[in-house]
């Protein structure tokens, strides 16, 4: 590697590649340098900077187009990609989600000492706000500087031990994650499987509790909203099962896409761990994975071997024991930003936030039928309030819509995954979102499918979309 020049006009040369990162004239230049003495970046020219760009610009391939200082690369080679595009990006992925001001502003701030008397204070703060979004009065939670993924892993590995027979549905792509990881970590894992598009088999479940006398099975494991899919399962009725058959199994239930969008309420469903992350329905960037479990799943966690630390509840209770709350660094930033998110949250009202989610979901299934194409889901009872997969015709790759989405409109869909990769597209509809946006991506989305050559009417979604939303929309309270 070779550096030269100063000021706004430099140069960064690769000699194994024959590339140079050129900034000149306020913009930067991806060259390729041809076979040359009077070129080589293993013996960097010592000449005036100037006469080398004289030189170098008469003799070499420019690669890349005039590209401003404030513009940002993300594809090296002969056709660039620039990441920005005029106005905001209409982010419609199941997640990350966008991120609302008050949140952004909360967070734009410097470190603190979280072990000055702030932090505690804070923290205790949201540690009863969090109870509320998991509705329960009884369970702890555990707010860890991770993604949904380490959330997963800490919900296992606190309430079980290697070789614990545990219950897990495979219903699409994140289901299949956490029973991979549920594997990896030493479990007896007793796979039930569904075809991708269908909740998980209650059937199935039921036959292996009523049989399983010597109670065995340590846990049940359930993703309560698909992603992948856009399938929600129903929780009330596993626990009506485990009750019927006085079942001690704990109830473990990744609820990443669905706390604070979907209905959860953990006490009444006698949930015993749940889970999210903080990118999704809180809109707040990723990094934050909250835990809450039941006292029987704290009890559990007190004789549990699973090998843990980072991830040990026990550290973090002899912390809150001490009211300092943190065995590690959190995120100062994170945690003002979660105060922020809840605080929305709360002032719209958290039924509210969820009858919400229930009526843009009902909006998307609208117009996708008025396009003339299939749900994923393939019940309406499984259908999600916050992720509809929209299934394309044979001849009609989905990838290419969400490319071409992305490309010309600057609007961003979900990507179908493994058993549906190329087969369906994903409209996020959750977090701090309203009915106008979503419209705006649906409007996208049927230009998007013209482009792709589906046979699409130019207003028909938007329009049964706009008949329904126009019909159940209510007055904003705070406006009223």
């Amino acid at each position: 590697m070779v550096t030269g020049g100063g000021g706004r006009d430099w140069f960064v040369g690769d000699a194994r590649s024959n590339l140079l990162l050129l900034s000149a004239g306020g913009g930067a230049h991806i060259i390729s340098l041809p076979p040359s003495p009077l070129i080589n970046l293993h013996s960097p020219p010592f000449w005036p900077f100037h006469l080398f760009l004289s030189s170098l610009l008469s003799s070499t391939q420019i690669l890349s187009f005039f590209l401003p200082h404030n513009q940002s690369i993300t594809q090296v080679g002969a056709e660039m990609d620039y990441t920005y595009g005029p106005g905001r990006n209409h982010l419609f992925v199941p997640g990350p989600v966008n991120i609302p001001e008050q949140v952004l502003r909360a967070m734009n701030r410097n470190n603190e000492d979280y072990r000055s008397p702030a932090i505690p204070a804070l923290t205790k703060t949201l540690l009863e706000d969090v109870k509320k979004i998991f509705k329960t009065t009884s369970g702890t939670p555990f707010i860890i500087p991770t993604t949904g993924t380490g959330a997963w892993e800490s919900a296992l590995t606190n309430t079980l031990s290697p070789g614990d027979r545990i219950v897990s549905f495979i219903i699409g792509q994140f289901s299949l994650l956490w029973v991979d990881q549920q594997k990896r970590l030493g479990f007896n894992v007793d796979v039930v499987e569904s075809d991708w598009g269908r909740g998980a088999d209650l059937d199935v479940l039921e036959s292996k509790l009523a049989a399983d006398t010597a109670h065995t099975i340590k846990a049940i494991c359930l993703v309560h909203n698909e992603t992948a899919t856009g399938v929600t399962n129903n929780l009330a009725a596993v626990r009506k099962m485990l009750d019927h058959y006085q079942h001690p199994a704990l109830f473990l239930v990744d609820g990443v896409s669905s706390i604070c969008a979907l209905d959860f309420r953990m006490d009444e469903w006698g949930v015993d761990v749940a889970l999210t992350g903080s990118q999704k329905a809180l809109s707040l960037p990723t990094g934050m994975g909250i835990v809450c479990a039941s006292p029987k799943a704290i009890e559990a966690s007190e004789t549990a071997k699973s090998l843990r630390v980072f991830f040990d509840w026990k550290d973090y209770l002899k912390f809150y024991k001490m009211g300092t709350y943190w065995p590690y660094t959190p995120s100062i930033q994170l945690l003002y930003g979660l105060k922020a998110a809840l605080d929305l949250i709360f002032e719209e009202g958290l039924d509210n936030v969820i009858a919400r989610h229930n009526r843009l979901g009902t909006a998307t299934r609208l117009a996708v039928e008025a396009w003339g194409l299939k749900n994923c889901t393939q019940k309406e009872e499984w259908f999600s309030d916050t992720v509809t997969a929209v299934l394309v015709p044979p001849y009609i790759d989905s990838s290419e819509v969400v490319r071409r989405a992305w490309k010309r409109y600057n609007l961003s869909l979900g990507l179908g995954l493994n058993k549906v990769a190329g087969k369906v597209f994903r409209i996020g509809h959750l977090g701090n979102l309203n009915d106008l946006q979503l419209l705006g991506c649906l409007a996208g989305v049927e230009m998007v499918l013209k482009d792709v050559g589906y046979p699409v009417k130019l207003g028909s979604g938007v329009a049964a979309a706009c008949g329904y939303l126009q019909n159940n929309i209510p007055m904003i309270p705070s406006r009223i």
